[in-house]
């Protein structure tokens, strides 16, 4: 099936354990502008494919997100990607334009919501989550991403924030 609507994407996007599914889930609660997608749902072991920026899986993505903004709403896509990683792709021309959120958060935060929250203590996971926040705090902004820092954000608080940038964006 062949997208006859091309709206806007949206993709919130942030390290693993920052909180951006609990964001989007508090944006999911009150969407009524747009859809609320959590790309985990449809993570398989297959799409474990990092050497190639994850294709197959950013393609399915990009496709699910095209299928669904025929309803006449956009997604708000929820996954922990970089836009340089849909941009090369052909499902890209599907939309008018693709936004993307990167949710941050302070070093000591981060490691705490891996640790305590998520019950996280791989070291190699903790590491490689602080080194794609720091990444995203550097580069984001050079890289076409807007930066929620939530650091001392409730997960209310930050889902306000995405809101008020979707919104301003549609």
């Amino acid at each position: 099936m062949t997208p006859t609507k091309k709206l806007p994407l949206f993709v919130i996007t942030g390290a693993s354990g920052v909180g951006k599914s609990t964001l989007c889930e508090e944006l999911f609660r009150a969407e009524n502008r747009y859809i609320v997608l959590e790309s985990d749902i449809i993570w398989n072991d297959a799409y474990n494919t990092p050497d190639d920026g994850y294709r197959a899986y950013r393609r399915v993505q990009l496709r699910l997100c095209a299928n669904i903004a025929q309803s006449g709403l956009p997604v708000v896509l929820c996954a922990c990607a970089v836009p340089g990683q849909f941009e090369a792709l052909p499902e890209w021309e599907l939309f008018a334009q693709i936004h993307c959120l990167a949710v941050v958060c302070g070093d000591t935060a981060l490691k705490r919501k891996l640790q305590k929250g998520r019950g996280v203590h791989d070291e190699t996971w903790i590491a490689s989550s602080l080194d794609f926040n720091r990444w995203l705090q550097k580069n984001g902004e050079a890289n076409g991403m807007t930066l929620l820092d939530n650091t001392r954000l409730t997960p209310q608080e930050g889902a306000a924030v995405a809101d008020a940038w979707i919104c301003g964006l549609l």
